[in-house]
């Protein structure tokens, strides 16, 4: 979605937004954020969209995807009802009350990704409501509150923020803190960023720390420092396969940062030919990274996985079709509109209003890219 490439940040490091899937093949699996587990039950304004792609006799998808997913965020599923608000973002007002209904969820992973679609799409009406969850018992809710209050110019202390960046005990916090600040755009942070780069997370793993810091790695880019982009670059040259994941995370953010010098190297990585090809997942997030720099023919990569048994990697897919931008690919996101997997419909809906205000291509214009 605007900006994303449906990651919102990657603030859960997961692939695909907030869907996680297992990297196929390589051992390993990415878990799904904690702030999704455990409750499955729930009782400044944003740049204009651009003229829908669509012919005409095509437009009444859109409005059908639309609609799925403002039903979709009525959904038993937390994770969906999150797709379902990050699908929504570049609407703009047209989703204020959707998302202002998911600012009271349950579920504290969808309150947080509600809480930053209120500041990237530009919703000043729900600022009061921000300003009651800085006071919410997750941390990652009130991180993303307060990057919001700050995206819509509303006066907020982010000093808690910067606490999370170079104390949190959660790698996932100071990963999640990380994103937001790059987001906020405050280019006064880039010292506190090169600081937590040098502080020790103790209680981390070796593929932790090393996203952390690739988090940190894109705030920083997003904040100027240019040279910062070789420390992702170098993540995409795994040894082991359980760097796989830092790999997939280094990927979303090339294309999040238009880094253009990498697309030689990305094209490389989505080579589905040879010894070593990579899994799904990262090829996948190769083909969403380069329609963000313009190059939309990543397609014939989703259509290798869009009937994939791993309901995760097709949503992936579905994914990159709307990425594309390309009204070729609509044929294929109206089937999956009606695929077994509710994670898959949520994607597909978000593919089709995604690729009906033009992908990729219509971030990069409206960001100045």
């Amino acid at each position: 979605m605007h900006g994303t490439g449906n990651r919102l940040g990657s603030i859960m490091v997961v692939l695909g937004g907030f869907a996680a899937g297992s990297l196929t093949g390589c051992g390993f699996k990415i878990e799904p954020h904690p702030e999704f587990a455990g409750s499955d039950a729930r009782p400044a304004q944003p740049a204009a969209a651009s003229s829908a792609p669509l012919p005409t006799e095509q437009r009444p998808l859109r409005e059908e995807a639309i609609q799925r997913l403002m039903a979709m965020t009525n959904s038993q599923n937390p994770q969906v009802r999150a797709n379902a608000i990050e699908g929504l973002e570049r609407l703009g007002s047209r989703a204020e009350p959707a998302v202002a209904l998911a600012l009271q969820d349950e579920n504290p992973g969808v309150r947080s990704v509600a809480a930053i679609v209120v500041g990237r799409a530009g919703l000043p009406d729900l600022g009061p409501t921000l300003r009651t969850m800085l006071n919410d018992e997750s941390e990652f809710v009130r991180a993303s509150a307060a990057a919001s209050l700050f995206m819509l110019r509303q006066q907020v202390d982010p000093s808690e923020l910067s606490a999370m960046l170079l104390e949190g005990r959660n790698p996932r916090i100071r990963a999640h803190a990380a994103f937001l600040i790059g987001e906020m755009g405050d280019q006064s942070a880039i010292p506190m960023l090169r600081q937590a780069w040098a502080t020790p997370i103790r209680s981390a793993s070796e593929i932790e720390r090393r996203l952390v810091r690739l988090q940190i790695a894109e705030a920083l880019i997003k904040l100027g420092d240019e040279a910062s982009i070789d420390a992702v670059r170098a993540a995409l040259y795994p040894a082991r396969p359980e760097e796989l994941e830092a790999t997939a995370l280094a990927v979303q953010i090339i294309g999040e940062v238009r880094d253009r010098g990498s697309i030689d190297q990305l094209i490389h990585l989505s080579d589905g030919e040879g010894s070593r090809v990579m899994p799904a997942e990262v090829r996948l997030a190769v083909a969403g990274a380069l329609a963000k720099m313009g190059l939309t023919q990543g397609g014939f990569i989703a259509a290798e996985y869009a009937s994939n048994p791993s309901e995760a990697i097709r949503a992936q897919a579905a994914m990159v079709y709307g990425r594309t931008g390309r009204a070729e690919h609509l044929p294929r996101l109206r089937a999956m509109l009606d695929d077994p997997s509710e994670l898959v419909r949520v994607a597909a809906a978000a593919g089709v209003v995604d690729l009906a205000l033009g992908g990729a291509q219509a971030d990069a214009a409206g960001s100045g890219s």
